[in-house]
């Protein structure tokens, strides 16, 4: 198969969809890989470590859109990479279109089939291709969180660990996952006083366990979580439902009621965002105030570490990828039901029934565009 990797032109995205060590196994697997010039330098990766592993350099992203059969990404298609896509065109990166609507119309107007990271699945009910930059995320979060919490940022003022004397930043992690277990790691490292909140008590019980009261863990009922949120120096929310928007779990009028300059640090941003005051920002302008609260949304937080996202993004999709290209994006999931899951859109309909909810929009049933 002729795979194909372009520059990611997202704002800030560093991050690079192929290391030289991918293409180098796509080349001895018998595929021609393409990528453009430059992709993988802002990851550290140069040209020449991508014709070492037998790739093919292309100078304009155009070569690479009209070559190859399947893009291979990390961010979803920008408007102007979405115009060259084609039909029958396989397209392998995130997405998250259930808060994107704009971006699904023109992928089912192109007619391109687009598996999304974000919604394969696996035998215990995880998501792999996600479970990499959910870790990323979630151990930048706390670091992210306590740089808007210093006073020349707008923050509070307050230091995450305290001093001898004065008291550490108390954090509220809203989601007990992958991306809340590990910013409730790190911001336990850094010495503030963390409580995860989860509604899975099972969930619960194992970060108790696995934890040993490293942080505090509670049950997100509505009124905890609503008062813990108001005496927190820092909230991060880190809820997911895997292809949905996220659900609102801090309003606008809860602003009033939290600490003046404390910080909001949305995770889910990429679906939506969990407070209702969110809207994406970049790694260039990465913080606002509303309401005299700070938020943190940068919708590719991973970007800001793009070697080791990268090697970390590309040590999971690696396999699928080359299922794919060995058999085709029809034998491969004909093969494996959880990378099925992955399947958002083929041949101009929808195939993720969580974005058509969120979207309301007529979905196909993922195993009849199989037949398609």
């Amino acid at each position: 198969m002729k795979i194909g990797c372009p520059k990611e032109i997202k704002p800030q995205e560093f991050r690079v969809g192929l290391t030289p060590n991918a293409a180098r196994e796509a080349v001895k697997h018998g595929h021609v890989v393409m990528v453009e010039k430059g992709a993988g330098e802002g990851a550290g990766f140069t040209d020449a470590d991508y014709t070492a592993a037998g790739a093919r350099i292309a100078t304009t992203p155009e070569e690479i859109f009209g070559w190859a059969e399947m893009i291979v990404k990390v961010k979803e298609p920008q408007p102007r990479e979405r115009q060259m896509l084609r039909e029958g065109q396989l397209l392998f990166t995130y997405l998250h279109l259930a808060p994107d609507p704009e971006q699904t119309r023109d992928l089912l107007k192109n007619g391109v089939t687009a598996i999304a990271y974000e919604t394969v699945t696996d035998a215990d009910g995880g998501l792999p291709l996600l479970a990499p930059m959910s870790e990323v995320a979630g151990r930048l979060a706390p670091q992210v969180g306590s740089w808007a919490l210093q006073k020349a940022n707008g923050g509070r003022g307050v230091l995450m660990g305290g001093v001898p004397g004065v008291g550490p930043a108390r954090v509220v992690v809203i989601g007990g996952g992958v991306v809340g277990t590990h910013a409730a790691r790190i911001a336990a490292g850094m010495g503030a006083d963390v409580t995860v909140l989860d509604r899975s008590l099972k969930r619960l019980r194992q970060l108790d366990d696995a934890f040993n009261g490293l942080f505090k863990t509670g049950y997100a009922s509505e009124g905890d979580t609503k008062e813990l949120v108001y005496s927190a120096d820092m909230v991060m929310g880190a809820v997911l439902i895997p292809g949905a928007a996220a659900p609102k779990l801090v309003g606008r009028g809860d602003l009033s009621r939290m600490k003046p300059g404390a910080v909001l640090v949305d995770v889910a941003i990429d679906q939506g965002g969990c407070f209702e005051t969110s809207r994406p920002t970049t790694h260039e302008d990465p913080v606002f105030e509303v309401d005299g609260i700070m938020h943190y949304c940068v919708a590719n937080m991973p970007g800001a570490v793009p070697r080791t996202a990268t090697i970390a993004l590309t040590n999971a999709t690696m396999p699928y990828m080359l299922a794919l290209a060995g058999k085709g994006w029809r034998k491969a999931c004909e093969d494996d039901p959880h990378l099925l899951d992955g399947l958002n859109v083929h041949a101009g309909k929808l195939t993720n029934y969580a974005v058509g909810r969120a979207l309301e929009i007529d979905v196909l049933s993922p195993a009849l565009a199989l037949k398609r």
